[in-house]
């Protein structure tokens, strides 16, 4: 006997209706290359061993908007899926902290070796970036 009901709509009433919390909202998150181009063009760049932070100053925008660039050179989809979840985390993380910096895009670039770093590594050197640049550009 199944544990479930296999009725498609009694799966569907099973099934919850949120959106699962690991995800970023729609409004925190760089969706169009023109905004990625934008940001890595006009923004500061920041530079540290696994990652590369670009945060611009974005007017038009009221919330924080959080992109990630991971290229095959990190290494295979199974590690540049890990890289991108641990980026994701690290990102719900800053727009916890850092409520009041409204209207930054930042977008992260991931190179070589970030697949081989730990997720505290990858934490510090992201979050001092942005809470750097988010500092300099606010005060």
């Amino acid at each position: 006997m199944p544990v479930a009901p296999s009725w498609l709509p009694a799966v569907a009433r099973a099934a919850p209706n949120s959106r699962p919390s690991h995800l970023l909202a729609r409004e925190n998150r760089l969706l169009k290359a023109d905004d990625f181009r934008s940001t890595m063009k006009h923004g500061r760049k920041i530079a540290s061993v696994h990652l590369v932070t670009y945060i611009h100053r974005d007017s038009s925008q009221s919330d924080i908007r959080v992109g990630f660039v991971v290229a095959k050179s990190v290494g295979g989809a199974v590690a540049r899926n890990l890289v991108k979840r641990r980026l994701r985390a690290i990102a719900r993380e800053l727009l916890k902290t850092e409520p009041s910096a409204k209207g930054f895009s930042i977008v992260v670039r991931a190179l070589e070796g970030a697949a081989s770093a730990t997720f505290e590594e990858l934490k510090s050197e992201f979050l001092s970036a942005a809470s750097a640049a988010l500092k300099k550009a606010v005060a």
